[in-house]
Order: C-alpha cells, then structure tokens, then sequence
C-alpha cells in the first residue's frame, strides 16, 4: 500500500478516535445520565396522565385518548431504564422533572412537544454513549425507545398543526 494510503487510514482512525472520545463516558458517567433521562420519564408520565384528563372540547377528544397510551409507553420506558441502570450498578432516580400545566390545551401540548425533543436529542446522545463503551445490547433498548418518543413528537406536532421540529431541512 502507497504511503498516501496510510496516511489517510490513519487520519481516518484519529478522527473516528477523536469522535468516539467526545461521547466517551464512564459508567457512572452514564448511570447518572440515565437518572436524568427517567426523571424526564417521570415527568412525561405525570405530563401525560394529567394533560389527557384536563384537554377539553371535541376537537381535543382524539388527543385526549392518544396522550392516556403515552403515558403507558412512558411507564415502559421508565421500567427499561431503571433496569438499564440497575444492570451499570446504580440506583434508579426516585423523582421527576418538574411539570408545567396551563389552562390552555395548545401550551400543554407545546410542552409535552418541547419535552419529547429533548428526550429524542438526549436519547440520540445516549445511544451514542453507550456504543462507545461497548453497551450495544442497552443502546438497540434505547433505540427502540426512541422510535416511541418520535411517534409521540409526531402526534404531538400534527395536533398542534405545526412541523415536526428537527425534521425540516435547513435548505
């Protein structure tokens, strides 16, 4: 092989080194990453249980049923977590993030909306994380997590009649 073709493999092997440092973590980096993605999880259960019972009018009647199955998904997610930093040695987190309500059905969805793109980046950065320290098993769990909490942004977005937010190309 050519002198340039080292070159560039080990350019290549500096860069993918210099990236997979950057989401390196320690496990109990981790596990206390994960404490913060289920008090999140704690938060949009709460969100979701109150948010489907106090969302009036027939033209919130159908969003109303789909925020009830959210909350489930929520709980689901919330038990595979515990058990992922369970599995790293850690304690599962005891509380949520904080809840915001309003007597306006549009600024209620906005927040669970606002609060399902940043479980979605965190969950995308968590995936990330674990790859690197080898975790692949608990990065596929939270990959399926995430497919869920994207279906949750569309729903979420389409009720509110706007765009689903990161989607729209900057073009």
């Amino acid at each position: 092989m050519t002198d340039r073709g080292n070159n560039t493999r080990r350019i290549m092997a500096r860069t993918e080194a210099s990236a997979k440092a950057e989401t390196a973590l320690t496990r109990k980096e981790l596990v206390a990453q994960l404490n913060e993605d289920l008090a999140r999880e704690y938060q949009a259960i709460i969100s979701y249980v109150v948010y489907s019972q106090v969302l009036k009018g027939a033209e919130y009647m159908n969003i109303a049923a789909e925020l009830e199955k959210h909350a489930a998904e929520e709980l689901s997610h919330a038990l595979i977590i515990a058990k992922q930093i369970d599995y790293l040695g850690g304690m599962p987190a005891i509380y949520p993030k904080g809840v915001r309500t309003s007597g306006k059905a549009k600024e209620m969805l906005r927040f669970d909306l606002e609060n399902e793109t940043e479980t979605i980046r965190n969950y995308r950065e968590r995936v990330r994380q674990c790859d690197a320290l080898g975790e692949y098993a608990m990065a596929e769990h939270i990959r399926e997590i995430l497919m869920q909490e994207q279906e949750h942004q569309i729903d979420l977005a389409t009720a509110l009649g706007i765009e689903v937010p990161g989607t729209k190309s900057d073009s």
